[in-house]
């Protein structure tokens, strides 16, 4: 059975740094598409990155990039996201969601299995 299961949210003030995990199991994050979404109360699901783990490749929103990066670790099969620089617009659920492939989307009907998600608050 394929399960990602997101830890690490928290609260942090804005300029803090704060890093989530998503553990994968039931298959191989080497072999698959992975990516970071993210849903504020009242907003559409946001992609924050995308990672061709396959590839090596990896994309970045608008909102991440230059703050965020998203890595893997094998031996433990988790995805990570280095979140740095924080702001409060990041307040969200932050999600992790995996689908078999090398050429990932950002587009989140795309994704066939999903975390639960980890709940991250900026605020002073």
């Amino acid at each position: 059975e394929v399960q990602l299961v997101e830890s690490g949210g928290d609260s942090v003030q804005p300029g803090g740094s704060l890093t989530i995990s998503c553990a994968a199991s039931g298959f191989t994050v080497n072999n698959y598409c992975m990516a970071w979404f993210r849903q504020a109360p009242g907003t559409e699901r946001q992609w924050v990155a995308v990672y061709s783990v396959p590839l090596g490749g990896k994309t970045y929103g608008s909102a991440a990039k230059g703050r965020f990066t998203m890595s893997h670790e094998t031996a433990k099969n988790t995805l990570y996201l280095q979140m740095n620089n924080l702001k409060t617009g990041d307040t969200a659920m932050y999600y992790c969601a995996a689908t078999p492939g090398i050429v990932c989307t950002r587009d989140p009907q795309t994704y066939s299995y999903w975390g639960q998600g980890t709940q991250v608050t900026v605020s002073t």
